[in-house]
């Protein structure tokens, strides 16, 4: 029996008792504000017992609740500040912790997959997991020839986890909504869902990670460790030292936060276009800014360690021509070429008769990052665009309602909306229109000659 807390009964009911908890504390709140407590220090105190629970119910289960909690912890910077902070803390910890499993289940594992004789592969192996994640831990060993490997183990049951996690989260999508405005929570969580089957297949990982290696090797701002070895279960990779992003937001320098900000743009869009795959997960515990060789050189010498490929979109011909098109004509103010195109792309509905100078107006906040050769990211500006377009009085809700989101594009919508909430996380100045024209195509207009 796995000690993954996997029976859909008990799991259920765990989950279950989130949007239970919240109603309870509710309860308790009221009762707290009649007793004479001020609204507002009640208020605090029931926000961050309601981000314990959701860190404490989420980090148990792991699978499928845990990836949701990662998802959304990148969008916290869209909630109002007096909200954000109880709940900053605890999502973060998503990022990059979770209980781990016990040391008897991990052995259990890398003998059922690598051999009675697995630690003759190691010549260190430490049973404490460096990290945990949301379908597998991490562990610190040293490899038979030397080499510092990081080991990940999939958590048995992983799979059925992860489904019945996000079956049940479907369920009460509505009540977690309101914790990212703005979004809608429950194709996030059928996204999910269609995701499961790639990122519980180590071989598709490991594939992902050697192309992206390879392609890497000699890069002076990105560093992917190589694949050492992969079996059912197991993924053995070169260790990755560095800081990890969750430590550059939250103690970082200004220096420090703007090279992870453009290193970070960097490479999720320079990937697509040079190996063919989008990392599809870019929440800030699968990064590492690593201190350059010449101390000398300060921040800018520093690099961007990238973990985690399990969720990749292939786009094999790069991120879509239409998508840089789109920008360079919505930054010329070309209303009528920019509804056009998304006319054609399947954004607006054949069925949906928008105006052209409406949509461009909807647009253009959201691409200001685009528009200008620096632009400073900051929780303000996230929480301004999600209030904008959460707003159910807004003209920018109701216009928003009316468009679409191609299937093919969810991922790539997915990963930019992460990005963008991690830039502001970071509190990053970022030339972002530098990466686009270098690697977006479209961006740039083609030279007549």
């Amino acid at each position: 029996m796995s000690d993954l807390p996997r029976k859909a009964v008990t799991r259920t009911a765990k989950l279950a008792a989130l949007p239970l908890g919240f109603a309870g504390r509710a309860t308790w709140g009221l009762g707290k504000r009649i007793g004479g407590r001020s609204a507002e220090l009640v208020a605090r105190e029931l926000q961050q017992r309601t981000a314990e629970q959701l860190f404490k119910v989420l980090g148990e289960l792991k699978g499928g609740a845990m990836k949701f909690g990662q998802a959304l912890s990148v969008f916290e910077s869209a909630l109002p500040e007096e909200v954000a902070g109880p709940y900053r803390a605890a999502l973060t910890k998503l990022q990059d912790a979770a209980p781990p499993m016990p040391t008897r289940t991990v052995h259990a594992v890398l003998e059922e997959r690598l051999g009675a004789e697995w630690r003759e592969l190691f010549l260190e192996f430490e049973d404490k997991p460096a990290a945990a994640a949301s379908i597998g831990q991490v562990h610190r060993a040293v490899w038979h020839d030397g080499r510092e490997v990081a080991v990940k183990v999939q958590y048995p049951g992983a799979g059925e986890a992860l489904l019945s996690d996000l079956t049940q989260l479907s369920r009460f999508a509505r009540l977690l909504g309101p914790l990212v405005p703005g979004m809608d929570i429950k194709p996030l969580i059928a996204e999910m869902r269609d995701r499961v089957s790639e990122e519980l297949d180590y071989a598709l990982e490991a594939e992902a990670q050697r192309i992206h290696a390879e392609e890497f090797a000699d890069d002076p701002d990105v560093v992917v460790p190589a694949v050492v070895h992969q079996s059912e279960q197991i993924l053995v990779t070169e260790w990755m030292d560095g800081v990890p992003l969750a430590e550059v937001i939250a103690d970082g320098t200004e220096a420090q936060r703007d090279r992870a900000g453009q290193l970070l743009a960097r490479f999720l869009f320079s990937g697509p276009a040079r190996t063919g795959l989008l990392h599809a997960d870019p929440h800030p515990g699968n990064f590492r800014l690593l201190p350059g060789a010449d101390e000398d050189e300060g921040p800018e010498g520093w690099r961007l360690g990238v973990l985690d490929f399990g969720t990749v979109d292939r786009l094999p011909g790069g991120l879509p021509e239409t998508i840089g098109t789109c920008l360079r004509m919505a930054v010329a103010g070309e209303a009528d070429t920019v509804y056009e195109l998304l006319c054609a792309e399947g954004f607006v509905k054949e069925s949906v008769a928008l105006d052209p100078d409406a949509v461009l107006a909807y647009l253009l906040p959201i691409i200001e990052p685009a528009e200008v050769e620096a632009f400073a990211f900051s929780r303000g500006w996230m929480r301004t665009q999600a209030a904008r377009i959460a707003d159910p009085r807004s003209p920018a809700h109701q216009l928003g309602k009316q468009l679409n989101l191609p299937p093919s594009y969810l991922l790539i919508h997915r990963v930019t909306l992460s990005t963008i909430g991690v830039l502001c996380q970071l509190n990053a100045t970022v030339g972002l229109r530098t990466e686009l024209a270098s690697w977006l195509p479209g961006f740039e207009a083609e030279d007549p000659s």
